[in-house]
């Protein structure tokens, strides 16, 4: 079954996408859920013995693989298209599996839910993109505040509390998406209040809350990165529709901009983009913006401009590598420095292959702009590396060869059925 399983993966792993340059992209394209909000929400569930019904769930692998770790743990998981259902009354407390945990960092998500219903928990070490070593201390310091105790036994990291986690008031180091989410899933169960500061303020932290609230917890956000929680004994049924990816959308929008074609990106929320919004009409770009539409239009010159990534409402590092190909046909140089994972430049020598002009020196990404790219066989390294090389593709001259697109499909539902009925060519081939 072991080998089985191995050979499915390495078949996944030899899918590739044949993309033909010099793309043409008209219309518009309506934006799904999104995974880095319907992740933890899908964990959430665990808190409670009544039923979670959910819509706007997008179809991606990381979606199927949290699925399937729920279940193994007994939820009864019904689902119909983008809509599901999750229910948590007979799970059963047992160690999150190592199969399912190396491909998604998300998985660590359930410590925080099945050390507040259980008193315990036992689960791999995460794993998910390469893209640095992303520790889980954080994780692990907020939990111990509330009262559990941590060992790492044999590649597990094993969680128990006395009694119940009781509140209390937590200061994270680093304001970690995953943390403050771990934290605040723990914290609804537990006794008394919870603050935590320096808080990740992400708009998917505030539908996390928004979902929980609905269930029947207690919590309140500031705008000044606290979040006041008191802890609640009972939960009720709840409805709860994820918000839109605002990274699939900003990556839409970018490779719009880079192929200097009329269209409209819908279903999306621009207040939580305007980090990107405002460097793209920086750097020239003609967009305009209305409700919930963002329109990019021809634009005549672009430049190359500074920027750093950083927490919300910063720019964010998951439209890093994206950008960066975007730079590359700019002209003058630009700069990007990664400020918060240390290993984000592996698309770099892969942009290079297709003729861009990049060169690392620690964090900072040194950008040589007026680039022409050409088409080229490429590798994907992580999920947001494989999407920058199908835009720096879309832009290239002749066909250009995409390795390793599982990367892609776990944060992207299949771009040549997406993206590709837009104009583009793409092909995907086992």
């Amino acid at each position: 079954q072991i080998f089985l399983k191995e050979r499915k993966h390495q078949k996944k792993i030899m899918d590739k996408l044949i993309i033909r340059g010099n793309a043409d992209l008209k219309g518009e394209i309506s934006i799904k859920g999104s995974k880095n909000s319907a992740l933890p929400i899908m964990v959430s569930a665990l808190l409670s013995e009544n039923t979670l019904k959910l819509q706007n769930i997008p179809k991606l692998v990381d979606i199927k693989n949290m699925s399937q770790l729920l279940r193994n743990y007994g939820a009864i998981i019904k689902s119909n298209g983008s809509n599901f259902e999750i229910n948590c009354k007979k799970i059963v407390n047992r160690n999150a599996d190592y199969d399912i945990v190396r491909k998604m960092r998300a998985s660590v998500l359930i410590l925080g839910p099945l050390l507040a219903r259980f008193g315990k928990a036992k689960i791999s070490l995460p794993g998910g993109c390469a893209i640095g070593t992303r520790p889980i201390d954080i994780h692990l310091e907020g939990l111990k505040k509330l009262g559990a105790n941590f060992n790492v036994e044999n590649g597990y990291v094993v969680g128990k509390v006395n009694n119940q986690l009781i509140g209390n008031h937590i200061k994270l180091s680093f304001p970690s998406v995953g943390a403050t989410e771990n934290i605040m899933m723990a914290a609804v169960r537990a006794k008394g209040k919870t603050i935590i500061e320096n808080a990740a303020m992400e708009p998917e932290i505030a539908d996390l809350a928004y979902s929980l609230n609905k269930m029947g917890s207690k919590i309140n956000i500031t705008n000044k990165g606290i979040i006041k929680i008191t802890g609640v004994e009972k939960f009720n049924k709840a409805n709860h529709k994820i918000m839109s990816d605002r990274i699939v959308a900003g990556t839409f929008v970018i490779a719009a901009v880079m192929l200097n074609k009329k269209f409209k990106v819908k279903e999306v929320e621009p207040q939580n983009l305007k980090a990107l919004i405002s460097s793209l009409k920086e750097m020239g770009a003609n967009i305009k913006v209305e409700k919930n539409i963002i329109n990019i239009l021809p634009s005549i010159n672009l430049k190359g401009i500074k920027i750093q990534t950083s927490p919300y409402p910063g720019f964010p590092t998951d439209l890093q590598a994206q950008m960066m190909a975007l730079m590359s046909l700019a002209k003058g140089s630009s700069q990007i420095k990664e400020n918060i994972f240390e290993n984000r430049f592996m698309h770099v020598p892969e942009l290079n292959r297709l003729g861009a002009k990049i060169k690392v020196k620690k964090d900072v990404a040194y950008i040589s702009g007026s680039r022409h790219f050409k088409g080229a066989q490429v590798m994907a390294s992580d999920l947001r590396a494989s999407v920058s090389l199908v835009l720096a593709a879309l832009c290239a001259e002749g066909e250009s060869e995409i390795n390793r697109v599982y990367h892609l499909d776990r944060g992207y539902e299949k771009i040549e059925n997406t993206l590709g009925k837009l104009g583009p060519s793409i092909k995907r081939e086992k």
